[in-house]
């Protein structure tokens, strides 16, 4: 087989596409469904118990773990976005059941986050239980994934050979849970290396199917304002453990408009792009697009937006002081803006192989201008930060004028 024909291009491939399209299947689904949105409410929680977890470590080491804890959630969240875009529908069947079971796992995963390398006083091992948690809810998506590949018999190859990267990564995560401490740090970050890079490596050019680019994107684009909502979510938890003044309520206003700078960074036309080149493409490019653009790119968007988060939280918490806003808050603050830009210059990259030239010159001002966001009153920094963004997305809403036009309905 050569690369112009692919497994995701061979006649077997379009043949399967066919059936969708004819018989009703995948080929012809619709939108994201209520069910998946109620699927999504787990993953909220996890989100916030992440950043809350980073919020009271406190520490660069804190903030490592967290970080790897939502590289766990987002790679299991992105295989179910995966395996929706599989079934005509999510809110029936199989793959209603499958989703219900997952949720459980996912659940207690969150639960488990504030004792992820802590073990409470409870009963049961913290750590062993959230890995135990986390491999149970992995484990449930290639099973689902095989009932709805039916008769495909290439998918069911895909399926197959995804299954052991899956089963070594978990194998480190329990082993990592049990041992604690920095070895467990160590190899959950194997774990994570083995699980991303083994999925890619079969996955780049195999023959998963996205049937739908339009549901894809939109799937991606929910999750995106999870996390932008739980980012609302953090600093109205902080506000609400301070007393009502002047600059709570600045603090307040400066979040939200930080908050709407990243929204209208992704949405006012980089995610409509993307869509229209999935759109376009067929097969294997198709295919690895969406790996690359989806799976990967995508995770600096939402680190960025969780770590900027945790500063805005930092910000609200002293809003009132004329100290400086630290250098954890800072790096948080400042550095993820920076990630959040530097991840929607990937997305752009991989999506029109071009640089977003004015998002880079955004994120090294941002981390060029840590320093001094550390130095600076907490109102002072998150205005500051607000400022960049802002202004990066008035730029590129003059300079892409035309391309906006031709992009949006």
């Amino acid at each position: 087989m050569t690369d112009e024909q692919t497994p995701s291009d061979s006649p077997q491939a379009r043949s399967a596409e066919a059936r969708g399209s004819v018989q009703g299947g995948p080929a012809l689904m619709g939108r994201v469904t209520p069910f998946e949105l109620f699927f999504d409410l787990v993953y909220v929680f996890t989100l916030t118990q992440i950043t809350g977890y980073m919020a009271h470590e406190h520490t660069g080491i804190g903030v490592v773990q967290g970080l790897l804890l939502l590289a766990l959630v987002w790679f299991s969240w992105s295989a179910y976005a995966w395996l929706g875009n599989q079934a005509r529908s999510s809110d029936r069947g199989v793959l209603r059941a499958g989703l219900v079971v997952a949720m459980a796992g996912v659940f207690v995963v969150a639960l488990t986050v504030p004792e992820a390398w802590h073990d409470g006083p409870g009963r049961l091992n913290g750590p062993l239980v959230l890995a135990c948690a986390y491999v149970f809810a992995r484990c449930v998506h290639p099973i689902v994934y095989a009932v709805l590949a039916d008769d495909d018999r290439a998918l069911l190859r895909q399926v197959a050979i995804s299954v052991p990267p899956v089963l070594g990564a978990g194998a480190l995560l329990i082993t990592g849970a049990v041992l604690g401490g920095t070895t467990q740090t160590v190899l959950f970050a194997v774990a994570i290396v083995v699980d991303w890079g083994g999925v890619y490596a079969t996955s780049r050019r195999g023959n998963w199917r996205i049937h739908s680019a339009s549901y894809f994107t939109e799937r991606h684009e929910l999750f995106i304002i999870i996390a932008l909502g739980e980012s609302l979510l953090a600093m109205g938890a902080a506000a609400s453990q301070q007393p009502i003044d002047l600059p709570l309520l600045t603090a307040a206003v400066l979040g939200v408009a930080a908050t709407a700078s990243l929204w209208w960074l992704y949405f006012d036309i980089v995610t409509r792009i993307v869509e229209h080149r999935l759109e376009e493409t067929r097969g294997a490019q198709r295919l690895s697009l969406a790996v690359l653009a989806y799976g990967y790119a995508h995770f600096p968007i939402v680190a960025g937006i969780v770590l900027t988060a945790l500063g805005m939280e930092g910000v609200i918490a002293d809003a009132g002081s004329t100290e400086g806003l630290g250098t954890f808050s800072a790096s948080a603050l400042c550095g993820g803006a920076a990630l959040y830009l530097g991840g929607l210059t990937l997305l752009a990259r991989a999506t029109v192989a071009v640089w977003a030239p004015f998002r880079l010159g955004a994120m090294l001002v941002l981390l060029a201008s840590l320093p001094a966001a550390a130095a600076l009153p907490p109102l002072a920094a998150l205005a500051g930060v607000v400022v960049i963004l802002a202004a990066v997305a008035a730029v590129e809403t003059w300079w892409y004028s035309e391309l906006r036009r031709k992009v949006r309905p």
